[in-house]
Protein backbone atom coordinates (compact mmCIF):
# COMPACT_ATOMS: atom_id res chain seq x y z
CA UNK A 1 0.00 0.00 0.00
CA UNK A 2 2.92 2.76 0.87
CA UNK A 3 4.50 1.96 -2.57
CA UNK A 4 0.85 2.23 -4.27
CA UNK A 5 0.64 6.01 -2.23
CA UNK A 6 4.51 6.73 -2.97
CA UNK A 7 3.50 5.68 -6.71
CA UNK A 8 0.34 7.86 -7.15
CA UNK A 9 1.81 11.10 -5.74
CA UNK A 10 4.66 10.72 -7.83
CA UNK A 11 2.49 10.67 -10.81
CA UNK A 12 0.44 13.76 -9.41
CA UNK A 13 3.66 15.81 -8.96
CA UNK A 14 4.79 14.49 -12.37
CA UNK A 15 1.55 15.95 -13.95
CA UNK A 16 1.47 19.45 -11.98
CA UNK A 17 5.02 19.95 -12.89
CA UNK A 18 4.96 19.46 -16.05
CA UNK A 19 1.78 21.76 -16.15
CA UNK A 20 3.50 24.46 -14.55
CA UNK A 21 6.77 23.46 -16.46
CA UNK A 22 5.19 24.16 -20.27
CA UNK A 23 2.84 27.01 -18.40
CA UNK A 24 6.42 29.19 -17.34
CA UNK A 25 8.22 28.54 -20.87
CA UNK A 26 4.46 30.13 -22.47
CA UNK A 27 5.74 33.07 -21.05
CA UNK A 28 9.32 32.85 -20.15
CA UNK A 29 12.41 31.74 -22.46
CA UNK A 30 13.76 28.43 -21.42
CA UNK A 31 17.34 29.03 -19.96
CA UNK A 32 18.89 26.08 -20.74
CA UNK A 33 18.00 22.46 -21.89
CA UNK A 34 19.24 18.96 -20.97
CA UNK A 35 20.57 18.78 -24.19
CA UNK A 36 22.86 21.79 -23.93
CA UNK A 37 23.93 20.21 -20.73
CA UNK A 38 24.85 16.94 -22.67
CA UNK A 39 27.10 19.26 -24.67
CA UNK A 40 28.79 21.21 -22.15
CA UNK A 41 29.74 18.09 -20.15
CA UNK A 42 31.19 16.75 -23.68
CA UNK A 43 33.62 19.93 -23.83
CA UNK A 44 31.32 22.52 -25.43
CA UNK A 45 31.39 26.19 -25.05
CA UNK A 46 27.30 27.00 -25.21
CA UNK A 47 26.47 29.87 -27.06
CA UNK A 48 22.68 30.49 -26.71
CA UNK A 49 21.55 34.04 -27.34
CA UNK A 50 17.52 34.42 -26.78
CA UNK A 51 15.76 36.17 -30.01
CA UNK A 52 12.38 37.36 -30.15
CA UNK A 53 10.57 35.67 -33.41
CA UNK A 54 9.88 39.30 -34.73
CA UNK A 55 13.55 39.40 -34.85
CA UNK A 56 14.13 36.36 -36.59
CA UNK A 57 14.00 36.25 -40.69
CA UNK A 58 11.10 35.41 -42.16
CA UNK A 59 12.72 33.44 -44.82
CA UNK A 60 14.14 30.88 -41.94
CA UNK A 61 10.93 30.48 -40.84
CA UNK A 62 9.89 29.17 -44.37
CA UNK A 63 13.12 27.03 -44.25
CA UNK A 64 12.22 25.21 -41.31
CA UNK A 65 8.85 24.32 -41.95
CA UNK A 66 9.71 23.46 -45.58
CA UNK A 67 12.80 21.20 -44.19
CA UNK A 68 10.73 19.81 -40.86
CA UNK A 69 6.99 20.35 -41.08
CA UNK A 70 5.24 21.06 -44.09
CA UNK A 71 1.81 20.57 -42.18
CA UNK A 72 2.73 22.85 -39.19
CA UNK A 73 0.01 25.37 -39.30
CA UNK A 74 -2.34 22.01 -39.76
CA UNK A 75 -1.74 19.81 -37.40
CA UNK A 76 -2.57 19.59 -33.90
CA UNK A 77 1.40 18.70 -32.66
CA UNK A 78 1.44 14.91 -33.96
CA UNK A 79 0.99 14.64 -37.47
CA UNK A 80 -0.81 11.28 -38.13
CA UNK A 81 -1.02 11.06 -41.48
CA UNK A 82 3.37 11.82 -42.02
CA UNK A 83 3.31 9.04 -39.48
CA UNK A 84 1.04 6.82 -41.83
CA UNK A 85 2.95 7.64 -44.84
CA UNK A 86 6.25 6.90 -42.97
CA UNK A 87 4.69 3.01 -42.18
CA UNK A 88 4.08 2.50 -45.24
CA UNK A 89 7.01 3.46 -47.06
CA UNK A 90 8.95 1.38 -44.54
CA UNK A 91 6.60 -1.68 -45.60
CA UNK A 92 7.15 -0.76 -48.68
CA UNK A 93 11.22 -0.99 -48.31
CA UNK A 94 11.76 2.33 -49.02
CA UNK A 95 14.25 4.85 -47.27
CA UNK A 96 13.05 5.17 -43.55
CA UNK A 97 12.12 8.78 -42.99
CA UNK A 98 11.07 10.61 -39.68
CA UNK A 99 7.48 11.98 -38.74
CA UNK A 100 8.55 13.99 -36.14
CA UNK A 101 6.89 17.24 -36.03
CA UNK A 102 8.33 20.71 -34.86
CA UNK A 103 6.12 20.37 -32.01
CA UNK A 104 7.27 17.62 -31.39
CA UNK A 105 10.62 18.40 -31.85
CA UNK A 106 10.71 21.62 -29.40
CA UNK A 107 9.05 19.28 -26.61
CA UNK A 108 12.27 16.98 -26.83
CA UNK A 109 14.36 20.13 -27.62
CA UNK A 110 13.05 22.44 -24.43
CA UNK A 111 12.31 19.57 -21.97
CA UNK A 112 13.65 16.27 -22.62
CA UNK A 113 16.85 14.41 -24.26
CA UNK A 114 17.99 13.32 -27.18
CA UNK A 115 17.75 9.36 -28.00
CA UNK A 116 15.28 7.04 -28.28
CA UNK A 117 13.29 4.84 -25.75
CA UNK A 118 9.52 4.01 -24.85
CA UNK A 119 9.81 6.19 -21.75
CA UNK A 120 10.93 9.46 -23.84
CA UNK A 121 8.56 8.93 -26.89
CA UNK A 122 5.42 9.32 -24.45
CA UNK A 123 7.26 11.64 -22.22
CA UNK A 124 7.76 13.48 -26.20
CA UNK A 125 3.91 12.96 -26.98
CA UNK A 126 2.29 14.33 -23.27
CA UNK A 127 4.67 17.84 -23.70
CA UNK A 128 3.73 18.33 -26.88
CA UNK A 129 0.23 17.87 -26.01
CA UNK A 130 0.48 20.02 -23.79
CA UNK A 131 1.96 22.68 -26.02
CA UNK A 132 -0.35 22.65 -28.36
CA UNK A 133 -2.75 23.32 -25.33
CA UNK A 134 -1.64 25.96 -23.93
CA UNK A 135 0.77 27.63 -26.44
CA UNK A 136 -0.18 29.45 -29.59
CA UNK A 137 1.75 28.00 -32.93
CA UNK A 138 4.16 31.00 -33.06
CA UNK A 139 5.23 30.75 -29.29
CA UNK A 140 6.01 26.57 -30.32
CA UNK A 141 7.75 28.00 -33.17
CA UNK A 142 9.81 31.16 -31.28
CA UNK A 143 10.87 28.06 -28.66
CA UNK A 144 12.04 26.08 -31.65
CA UNK A 145 14.19 28.23 -33.50
CA UNK A 146 15.66 29.61 -30.21
CA UNK A 147 16.55 25.81 -28.77
CA UNK A 148 17.26 24.21 -32.22
CA UNK A 149 20.86 22.64 -32.36
CA UNK A 150 23.38 23.91 -34.91
CA UNK A 151 26.38 22.06 -34.15
CA UNK A 152 29.69 23.60 -31.89
CA UNK A 153 27.79 24.16 -29.28
CA UNK A 154 25.56 26.68 -30.83
CA UNK A 155 21.92 27.08 -29.99
CA UNK A 156 19.06 28.92 -31.55
CA UNK A 157 18.97 30.81 -34.70
CA UNK A 158 20.78 34.02 -33.39
CA UNK A 159 23.93 32.11 -32.16
CA UNK A 160 23.59 30.21 -35.89
CA UNK A 161 23.43 33.17 -38.21
CA UNK A 162 26.18 35.17 -36.29
CA UNK A 163 28.70 32.27 -36.31
CA UNK A 164 27.83 30.46 -39.83
CA UNK A 165 27.37 34.55 -41.76
CA UNK A 166 28.34 36.97 -39.15
CA UNK A 167 25.00 38.81 -39.09
CA UNK A 168 21.77 38.71 -37.25
CA UNK A 169 19.18 36.36 -37.76
CA UNK A 170 16.72 39.15 -38.41
CA UNK A 171 18.94 39.52 -42.07
CA UNK A 172 19.70 36.37 -42.93
CA UNK A 173 18.94 35.67 -46.98
CA UNK A 174 16.93 32.84 -48.60
CA UNK A 175 19.87 31.08 -49.46
CA UNK A 176 21.39 31.39 -45.49
CA UNK A 177 18.29 30.28 -44.19
CA UNK A 178 17.77 27.04 -46.51
CA UNK A 179 21.61 26.02 -45.88
CA UNK A 180 20.61 26.03 -41.94
CA UNK A 181 17.40 24.69 -42.39
CA UNK A 182 19.38 22.02 -44.42
CA UNK A 183 21.80 21.07 -41.70
CA UNK A 184 19.24 20.63 -38.73
CA UNK A 185 18.78 16.89 -39.25
CA UNK A 186 21.87 16.30 -37.86
CA UNK A 187 23.85 19.47 -37.17
CA UNK A 188 27.09 18.01 -35.65
CA UNK A 189 27.85 15.85 -38.64
CA UNK A 190 26.52 18.25 -41.41
CA UNK A 191 28.38 21.62 -42.17
CA UNK A 192 27.27 24.94 -43.63
CA UNK A 193 30.59 26.67 -43.54
CA UNK A 194 31.40 25.42 -46.01
CA UNK A 195 28.64 22.92 -46.98
CA UNK A 196 29.16 19.81 -48.53
CA UNK A 197 27.70 18.46 -51.67
CA UNK A 198 24.40 17.24 -50.03
CA UNK A 199 24.25 19.83 -48.05
CA UNK A 200 24.28 22.08 -50.84
CA UNK A 201 21.61 19.69 -52.75
CA UNK A 202 19.47 20.01 -49.81
CA UNK A 203 19.58 23.32 -49.28
CA UNK A 204 19.13 23.79 -53.01
CA UNK A 205 15.70 21.71 -52.78
CA UNK A 206 14.68 23.61 -49.45
CA UNK A 207 14.90 27.11 -51.65
CA UNK A 208 12.18 25.94 -53.87
CA UNK A 209 9.82 24.60 -50.63
CA UNK A 210 10.44 27.73 -49.28
CA UNK A 211 8.04 29.60 -52.02
CA UNK A 212 5.76 26.56 -52.22
CA UNK A 213 5.90 27.41 -47.99
CA UNK A 214 5.49 31.12 -48.89
CA UNK A 215 2.50 30.92 -51.72
CA UNK A 216 0.29 28.45 -50.21
CA UNK A 217 0.04 30.03 -46.54
CA UNK A 218 1.71 26.75 -45.01
CA UNK A 219 3.28 29.36 -42.45
CA UNK A 220 0.38 31.61 -42.29
CA UNK A 221 0.21 30.71 -38.38
CA UNK A 222 3.08 31.88 -37.65
CA UNK A 223 3.68 34.88 -40.21
CA UNK A 224 0.28 37.17 -40.50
Amino acid sequence: MKAAHISAWAFVALFFGSLLWVGAYRFAPPPGTLVMLDRKLGGDVIIHPWTKLEDISPNLIYAVIAAEDSRFCLHNGIDFSAIDAALDERKRGGKQRGASTISQQTAKNAFLWNGGGWARKGAEAWFTIVMETFWPKRRIMEVYLNVAEWGDGLFGAEAAAQARFGKSAKDLTKDEAALLAAVLPSPNKWRVDPPGPYVRGRASMLRKRMDRVRYDGLASCVLK
